[in-house]
């Protein structure tokens, strides 16, 4: 499912994982500081969560900045890899969020 928002976009999965892609006012990227709606951006604020709410964990934080497009693809493909059957209890990590290591 795909959905739009004023400042970016968000794509659920069929492993229902939802990965958030944001470049508008108030994201962390190039338009942080606008004042208006931007439609571009060189870099864009991403995050996962999967279909029960725990959020994906970029090491300490839940969100992570500045990605280029390169990085935002790889991230959505890792996401979109992933098998529900194949998360696990250990997968978890502070208050219940998932991460991947960079490596992967």
């Amino acid at each position: 499912m795909f959905n739009a928002s004023k400042r970016g976009f968000s794509i659920t999965f069929e492993n229902g994982w939802t990965v958030s892609v944001q470049f508008g006012p108030g994201c962390y990227c190039s338009n942080k500081f606008a004042q208006e709606n931007i439609t571009e951006s060189p870099n864009a604020e991403i995050a996962a969560w999967d279909s029960n709410g725990k959020w994906f964990d970029f090491e300490h934080d839940q969100v992570k900045g500045y990605c280029k497009p390169d990085e935002v693809l790889k991230f959505m493909n890792k996401i979109a890899s992933m098998k529900r059957e194949s998360i696990k209890d250990e997968d978890f990590l502070n208050q219940n969020q998932y991460s991947l290591s960079n490596n992967e």
